[in-house]
């Protein structure tokens, strides 16, 4: 179940979803893209029937950080991420990881794609999709070995999931199926690590096993950007945000970014929770 196998390339924005974009793109200092930036975004357009979904996107992630990707339904946020990995083409610009593009750098990233895209009804348990994460170690032609199984089981276990290892992929909860897709960006052992909602659609436990996750992570030196949808826990979860509505707003750390004006250019003005994401903005500047 590679990527092509598991992931739809298929648009997930529409036009008709799309909320107004800020006109005047708030001034941020340009992005540094030395090749030390683990994921480097220069100037991309990416366009659907040549219609701009993103436009003219500039930004260096910063290193071993947690990054929240912020915006509206049909901002272009799962976009971006496809984008990059190269599942849907450049209109213009480039993309690089740690100054390579993504066919050279494929080892060094991780990818955790939306339930919703994925086949579940693949006929796959929970270890084969993990130990697909171990594919770019395994000499070319040759099944996985015992200490690739072995690896894959220890990220099993990483996330509370190795009781589950012989179940059927379908067989399992949408908070399971998730962890799964966790373990196996992590035994691909990547640098970065692009998660597009991974928190979307699970149960507590769940949620708090990911924040545990991504902390690890972390702490590890990682670089994670996750494509995030309730604003009210941003200032919990991130160092840094990317404020996107098919132009980056604003980007940069959280405790400076997301603020209830840059939201508001983000949003338009639409978003009822934002009085909600203002207070916990305040809370995190009182801790």
């Amino acid at each position: 179940m590679n990527h092509r196998a598991v992931d739809s390339n298929a648009p997930r924005d529409r036009a008709a979803d799309r909320p107004s974009i800020a006109t005047t793109p708030v001034p941020r200092a340009a992005p540094d893209h030395s090749e030390a930036c683990p994921l480097s975004i220069h100037d991309m357009t990416v366009a659907y029937h040549r219609r701009p979904v993103l436009w003219d996107v500039d930004y260096a992630a910063p290193e071993g950080q947690l990054v929240g990707i912020v915006g509206p339904n049909g901002a272009g946020k799962s976009t971006l991420l496809k984008a990059c990995l190269g599942l849907i083409p450049l209109a213009s610009g480039s993309v690089r990881f740690y100054g390579k593009t993504y066919q050279q750098a494929r080892r060094l990233v991780g990818y955790v794609p939306q339930r919703e895209s994925v086949d579940w009804d693949f006929p796959a348990s929970a270890l084969d999709v993990v130990t697909m994460g171990r594919y770019g170690r395994i000499p070319w032609c040759l099944p996985p070995g015992r200490k690739q199984k072995q690896a894959a089981l220890r990220c099993l276990e990483q996330v509370g999931m190795a009781d589950f290892a012989r179940r059927q992929i379908s067989k399992l909860s949408g908070g399971q199926q998730q962890r799964v897709f966790l373990a196996r960006a992590l035994a691909q052992e990547a640098q970065v690590y692009l998660m597009d909602e991974p928190f979307s659609g699970v149960d507590a436990a769940t949620e708090a096993a990911i924040v545990t996750l991504l902390r690890e992570l972390r702490a590890r030196g990682r670089t994670v950007l996750v494509v995030h949808h309730d604003l009210q826990t941003v200032p919990e979860y991130f160092d840094h945000v990317v404020l996107l509505n098919m132009r980056i707003v604003a980007a940069g750390p959280t405790a400076t970014v997301f603020t209830r004006e840059n939201l508001q250019k983000t949003y338009g003005g639409r978003l009822t929770l934002l009085d909600q994401a203002a207070d916990a903005v305040a809370r995190a500047g009182r801790t």
